[in-house]
């Protein structure tokens, strides 16, 4: 039964809550910035469709088993990893992409000059006592690349600990004074992040270069699914050249294999109709046609999820 508002009442409810939070967390400041959102029938128990806002890895393991139908991931090539089960997945996951957000980046592995070190694998050649910044938990993603990386040069944090450095781990960006401050005062000599834009600006001031990966390297996290990409000096002039390592981009939408067709399509129509007015990192409305294909800022190596597909080729922003 439909209302004067052509919209059934039950539905009015909820949209009385989700509307007006919705405006909440586009409020400066407001930092209650997660959310998990449960769609069910009415006085029906049991929940019919579930999104977090949110891209830790727990989430992905709750994703594959169905637990959660929606979430966000950055980069999306985890999400390949994950699909492979390669890398720090002992087994595939049945996963799928609904859309990528575009957010071009790159890993940076950076160290100060007074060091000497020149490339990743002088770490283990020298046994260096290299005092590294880290962002966020073990599991956070950043991490979880970097462990690879070193594993594949044939040495880990804890040697480095066993080396006598150290391994300090921050909650804010390479870019944060607070963090790269610990350059100029000793207290770091290394740090490994994302977001790198902002901070390559900041290497000649702080006496640091940007490690490259070397293709072997390279070719075992192309396996994986942590796939290559260039940092180009055209982008960064600072760089004496372009600098070898892995792409940090996009940022998926993603489901499991099982969710329901119906739910998927309905989850991309409204995508569709609201997409002038969500937000994301650069300006104007998003830009669909490239948040269905491969492409650097928004790469895709998994499967779309196939009512996903059917959707965006009627719209005809996939061909």
């Amino acid at each position: 039964m439909e209302g004067r508002s052509g919209v059934n009442p039950n539905v009015i409810r909820t949209l009385f809550i989700m509307e007006p939070m919705a405006e909440m967390l586009r409020a400066p400041g407001f930092p209650l910035v997660e959310a998990v959102v449960q769609l069910r029938g009415r006085h029906v128990e049991k929940v019919g469709f579930c999104g977090v806002g949110d891209d830790s890895v727990e989430l992905l393991y709750q994703v594959a088993r169905g637990e959660v139908d929606l979430a966000t991931m950055n980069p999306a090539a985890l999400l390949t990893a994950a699909y492979r089960g390669k890398g720090p997945f002992t087994e595939p996951m049945d996963i799928r992409v609904i859309t990528t957000i575009p957010s071009q980046d790159w890993l940076g592995f950076f160290v100060a000059e007074r060091t000497g070190i020149r490339s990743l694998a002088e770490i283990k050649e020298r046994r260096y006592p290299l005092k590294v910044s880290l962002r966020g938990s073990p599991t956070n993603v950043t991490q979880l690349y970097a462990h690879e990386v070193l594993a594949a040069y044939g040495f880990s944090f804890d040697d480095i600990l066993a080396w006598g450095g150290s391994v300090i781990r921050e909650e804010v960006m390479a870019f944060h004074p607070n963090r790269y401050g610990k350059v100029r005062t000793g207290e770091i000599d290394a740090i490994i992040d994302e977001g790198i834009r902002q901070f390559i600006p900041l290497l000649d001031e702080l006496g640091m270069r940007m490690l490259p990966i070397d293709e072997p390297v390279l070719q075992r996290m192309d396996e994986i699914g942590f796939h290559r990409a260039t940092l180009p000096r055209a982008l960064f002039p600072n760089l004496p050249a372009d600098v070898p390592t892995l792409c940090y981009s996009g940022f998926p939408v993603y489901t499991h294999a099982g969710a329901a067709d119906e739910l998927i399509y309905g989850y991309c129509k409204g995508l569709d109709a609201r997409h002038t007015s969500i937000p994301y990192d650069l300006t104007g409305p998003l830009p669909l046609a490239e948040m269905c294909q491969d492409t650097p800022s928004a790469p895709r190596r998994i499967p779309l999820h196939p009512a996903a597909e059917r959707y965006w080729r009627e719209a005809g922003y996939l061909t």
